[in-house]
């Protein structure tokens, strides 16, 4: 059979690595991973061999009332056993970052998977508060690879002054940043998706944020 197809073909990969199949797909070779990793809840799209998928939560009681509470979008599943997994999510842009001793905070929704030697928690934005959403991320300590998506082709800004960044746009960013929340709007431009528009994340220090081209997936409109 000929077609342009065979092109995106399955890439060979290092055991225990997380490669990139393509942009928008991961793969994670279960080889060398200690025997399992993490994963977002459902984006597993196939697997070669003997895998096993287990529902992991919020990864621990605590963690468990933590996102009750803040609302941070982060289900996991275990994902262990031998073989090949594929990873995506919406068809999103998947990127991956290796971790060497080092910390990043991370939106939860743009997670998708990550190494089980990263220790992670959720915590508050410092200057969020209820009326400007909340805002909760979470923070990846440690050695390892984490991969995270983003809807929309991303930039990576340097922060080398004051910067802000729309709060549904923001993948991640350095944790050595001090974090602030800024309202430039009235509060009635803080009804429905305009609400990103009125509150800021303001980065002050040096490091990195990444903000994607987007405030996220349209709402989906009832019939």
């Amino acid at each position: 059979m000929r077609s342009t197809l065979m092109n995106h073909t399955e890439q060979p990969g290092e055991p225990g690595s997380f490669q990139l199949q393509n942009d928008r797909m991961l793969k994670v070779d279960l080889a060398g991973t200690g025997g399992f990793f993490y994963a977002r809840q459902g984006s597993m799209v196939a697997y070669q061999g003997d895998v096993d998928f287990a529902y992991e939560g919020s990864g621990g009681v605590a963690k468990m009332f933590k996102k009750a509470f803040t609302g941070e979008g982060m289900s996991l599943m275990k994902v262990s056993g031998s073989g090949d997994v594929f990873l995506a999510q919406d068809a999103d842009q998947v990127f991956v970052l290796h971790l060497e001793d080092e910390a990043v905070t991370v939106n939860g929704s743009n997670v998708l998977a990550f190494e089980s030697t990263l220790t992670w928690d959720i915590n508050r934005v410092e200057g969020a508060s209820m009326m400007s959403g909340g805002l909760f991320n979470t923070t990846f300590t440690g050695t390892g690879s984490l991969a995270v998506t983003a809807y929309g082709t991303p930039v990576v800004l340097d922060v080398d002054e004051p910067t802000y960044v729309d709060m549904q746009a923001a993948v991640l960013w350095s944790s050595s940043l001090t974090s602030t929340i800024r309202k430039t709007a009235k509060l009635s431009a803080a009804v429905g998706r305009g609400s990103g528009e009125a509150y800021q994340l303001g980065l002050t220090g040096r490091g990195i944020v990444v903000v994607q081209a987007s405030e996220g997936h349209p709402v989906p409109t009832a019939k």
